[in-house]
């Protein structure tokens, strides 16, 4: 079954897309309020957006680091097709500007989870970009369940000084071997590199991790799965 549904993802997609704009990004985080493992961890991300003649696409790699040495990696693929820009209808409508097929996949040492459903683009004054998309989550070690995704970026100054509100917030539901959890993940940034002579953007910020029920564990004085966690942030646009 997920052979089939790669597939007939991959057959959406043309052989020959044009890339409209794209970014490679490299963060640094280091928090010491992490639940589940270790409380304390370094965090290095590499991550790279697209946004092509038939969707768009974002993908990211985490490489993490613990004080006992262990090191761990986590991805995330996820393509979405357009339905405006590969139709010859129109998808827009109040605030939405397009309805796109959505595709989502988790991969770690320990499961890869398959998500496919449905998204779209919305026009919200003062935003660069808001997406939301339902799934239906086709889990590895746990039982299926759905989610909803949203994902933002709000640019502003004060005075001379540039700054990016950006980020998600995963609400995944319940099942019988799972807690509903709910993962909101906001990072607010300033851009440095104009103060550094850079022509590449350098943001320094914090990054903010609201969880309830992480991974779906249940939270309880024996197992606290409810995390407020504050990382310190560096991201380097090249």
């Amino acid at each position: 079954m997920r052979i089939l549904l790669i597939l007939f993802g991959l057959s959406l997609f043309p052989l020959e897309a044009k890339v409209l704009w794209q970014d490679f990004r490299l963060t640094y985080l280091y928090g010491e309020n992490y639940r589940l493992g270790d409380p304390s961890r370094h965090v290095f991300t590499i991550e790279h957006a697209a946004n092509t003649s038939w969707g768009d696409n974002f993908f990211f790699l985490d490489h993490m680091r613990f004080k006992d040495g262990t090191r761990t990696n986590y991805a995330e693929l996820q393509p979405r097709f357009s339905l405006g820009k590969n139709t010859s209808g129109n998808y827009q409508f109040g605030p939405v500007t397009d309805v796109l097929l959505a595709a989502h996949i988790e991969m770690s040492s320990l499961a890869t989870n398959y998500l496919y459903g449905a998204g779209v683009d919305l026009a919200v004054p003062g935003f660069r970009f808001v997406q939301a998309n339902v799934y239906r989550r086709n889990n590895d070690k746990v039982a299926n369940n759905w989610q909803l995704t949203l994902v933002w970026a709000y640019p502003f100054t004060l005075g001379n000084q540039q700054f990016l509100l950006d980020g998600f917030m995963d609400w995944a539901s319940t099942s019988v071997d799972q807690r509903a959890n709910l993962n909101l993940t906001p990072q607010l940034k300033w851009l440095a590199s104009p103060h550094l002579g850079m022509e590449s953007q350098l943001w320094l910020g914090i990054e903010y991790v609201f969880w309830r029920n992480k991974f779906g564990v249940a939270d309880s004085p024996a197992l606290r799965s409810h995390e407020n966690n504050v990382n310190l942030l560096v991201k380097w646009h090249f």
